[in-house]
């Protein structure tokens, strides 16, 4: 029996031994690239990039395959941001990706909601809770204003309202800076 014990203990500390080494051997670390452009980018998992989310649009950007300028909810400051990251020129939003607009939230009605779930399955970050034939609400804190779940809304009871800039929902902005010889700036 002690001899039974021993033979296992023995198994599980080279199998132990074996596995540590396989995991410091053969760790797959991130691009730390894509960690930086997805960092930028603001989580929406909203798709109006072409892309299923913002850390496949990251690794995108990483690879070359996709432009800096194709993230609505980024906007301006964003691509200001990985035009500085990537050592890019800043590009205006491209059109066919949609157009900057304020940060907001959704909210429902709910006189109005009918509970069909339509809504539930379209949030892409799960912030809307609520049962088959029973009322909808909007978890704000989880909202990322992607407008992905209005669409699919057969009675229109969902409404994007602007955030108000609070203490709590300000932000710094980036620094936009001139770099024109001063003669251009002053014509």
């Amino acid at each position: 029996m002690l001899t039974a014990v021993l033979v296992m203990a023995l198994g599980a500390l080279v199998l132990g031994a074996a596995l540590g080494y396989a995991a410091v051997r053969f760790r797959v670390e991130g691009d730390p690239l894509v960690e930086k452009i997805d960092a930028i980018l603001p989580q929406t998992q909203c798709g109006q990039c072409g892309f299923p989310g913002c850390k496949p649009y990251a690794q995108a950007i990483a690879k070359g395959e996709a432009d800096i300028n194709q993230c609505p909810p980024g906007g301006e400051e964003g691509i200001r941001k990985l035009a500085d990251l990537l050592g890019r020129e800043v590009k205006p939003l491209s059109a066919e990706h949609g157009v900057e607009k304020a940060k907001s939230l959704a909210v429902i009605d709910e006189n109005l909601c009918i509970g069909c779930t339509l809504c539930i399955q379209a949030c892409p970050v799960d912030a809307i809770v609520g049962a088959a034939k029973q009322m909808h609400t909007i978890i704000a804190a989880q909202c990322t204003g992607c407008e992905l779940c209005v669409p699919p809304c057969p009675v229109n009871c969902i409404d994007m309202q602007p955030i108000a800039e609070t203490v709590e929902t300000w932000k710094w902005k980036y620094p936009v800076v001139d770099i024109r010889p001063a003669t251009a700036r002053a014509a």
